[in-house]
């Protein structure tokens, strides 16, 4: 009877420490928010989860990842390491953020060639006077062949309101965007057009990501591809990638 009583208590006790780790865990969450959309106001936490360390706490923002403390007054920009095992634990977690981020354009805000049957999908960051941008699209029909979706999105290396922003911006308002793409890439004249379009978003985006130069491929899983790579190249990438994220 008394052992019974003594693990009722240890129980209750339990989920009593329980409870208030989980209050404590909200009050927390609570102020780093608060600190958060006052400091950044532009970016949307989406998920705060404890650490290792006592007291400090991932903030996931996509697509960036920070470390904050409890009490809401220090940030920390940078990996978190398992100094035992060299493990890097910010790692895996800002390919998945990244993934995030770029899917939170959404995939109507881009101009996508894709096959009958998609295999893959690569998002691809462009600029349209791009030398090896342009080399990378006259392989596309390959790229669908292998069945790699190829989706679009603008990243004027000159910047918002330079020429090349401004062919990405007539591009988009084209009838026909893959058709102009296509006409655009081969060095075609696009009539200049204009309309509400994504291509700012985009290219905030981009430097949000850390890309800088062209074209940037970002692969399903958040890994970022610099450059141009063949279509039978890529796609035995991807193929691997995607066992060693089964495995």
């Amino acid at each position: 009877m008394i052992k019974k009583i003594l693990v009722g208590m240890t129980l209750s006790l339990a989920l009593v420490a329980s409870g208030l780790v989980q209050a404590g865990i909200k009050e927390d969450s609570k102020k780093i928010k608060a600190m958060l959309a006052k400091q950044m106001p532009g970016l949307k936490v989406t998920e705060i989860n404890k650490t290792p360390l006592k007291g400090i706490y991932e903030v996931i923002m996509p697509p960036q990842i920070i470390y904050v403390s409890s009490d809401a007054n220090y940030v920390i920009s940078g990996n978190l390491i398992n100094a035992n095992t060299g493990d890097n634990l910010t790692l895996p977690q800002r390919d998945k953020v990244r993934a995030q981020a770029v899917d939170m354009l959404g995939e109507k805000s881009m101009i996508v060639f894709a096959p009958k049957k998609t295999k893959h999908t690569i998002t691809v960051f462009t600029d349209i006077d791009c030398g090896y941008c342009r080399k990378l699209h006259k392989e596309v029909a390959e790229y669908n062949k292998l069945g790699i979706a190829v989706r679009y999105t603008a990243f004027p290396r000159a910047g918002i309101g330079s020429e090349s922003y401004k062919k990405a911006v007539s591009v988009w308002c084209a009838s026909d965007r893959k058709a102009a793409m296509t006409k655009a890439k081969n060095g075609q004249n696009v009539p200049d057009k204009d309309c509400k379009n994504p291509v700012a978003d985009h290219y905030r985006m981009g430097e949000q990501l850390g890309i800088s130069g062209t074209p940037a491929l970002v692969t399903e899983s958040g890994q970022v591809v610099p450059g141009y790579v063949p279509a039978q190249r890529l796609f035995n990438g991807l193929e691997q990638q995607r066992k060693a994220n089964k495995g």
